[in-house]
C-alpha cells in the first residue's frame, strides 16, 4: 500500500495532476511522520489508518467551512476525500457493521453504556478503514442504552 501510494505520487508528478499530488504529498508525509514516531516502516493496516485519519480531518473541515459560507473549500475539501477514498478498503454496509457489534457485544457480554469502551475494543480491530468509526461508535451507543 505504501509503495503503491508513492509510485501513484511519482505518476501524478507525471501527469502534472495538481489535485491529487497535493493530496499525495500529505499522505506520503503523515506517512512519514508515523514512521518516525513508530521507528518502523508502516504496514498496511497502518497506512490505511493513517489514510482514515487524514480523510476524518477533511470531514471535519469540511463542516467548519460550511459555517463560515466557503464553499469554494468545501468543495475542494470534498475532491480530496474522493482521491483518498480510492486508497482505503471496501467500506461495509450498515447492516454488516450492526451484525459485528452485534457480535462484539454478546462477546464481551456488553449490557449497559458503561461497556462501550470493552466493545469498541473489539470492533475497531475488526472495522478499522472499513467503517466510519464516528458512526461505529453512534451505533455501539444505540445498541447499549436501549
Amino acid at each position: 500500500m505504501r509503495q503503491q501510494i508513492l509510485n501513484e505520487l511519482m505518476q501524478a508528478m507525471k501527469d502534472k495532476d495538481k489535485d491529487k499530488l497535493a493530496v499525495l504529498r500529505m499522505v506520503k508525509g503523515a506517512m512519514q511522520l508515523e514512521e518516525i514516531n513508530k521507528k518502523k516502516e508502516l504496514s498496511d493496516e497502518e497506512v490505511i489508518a493513517v489514510i482514515a485519519k487524514q480523510i476524518k480531518t477533511r470531514r471535519e473541515s469540511i463542516v467548519e467551512f460550511k459555517k463560515g459560507n466557503r464553499e469554494d473549500l468545501v468543495e475542494q475539501t470534498e475532491k480530496e476525500i474522493a482521491i483518498l477514498e480510492t486508497y482505503m478498503p471496501e467500506q461495509l454496509s450498515t447492516e454488516e457493521v450492526v451484525k459485528i457489534i452485534d457480535g462484539a457485544i454478546e462477546k464481551v457480554g456488553a449490557k449497559l453504556p458503561s461497556d462501550m469502551g470493552k466493545v469498541m475494543g473489539v470492533v475497531t480491530k475488526e472495522l478499522q478503514g472499513r467503517a466510519d468509526m464516528s458512526e461505529v461508535s453512534k451505533l455501539v451507543k444505540e445498541k447499549l442504552n436501549q
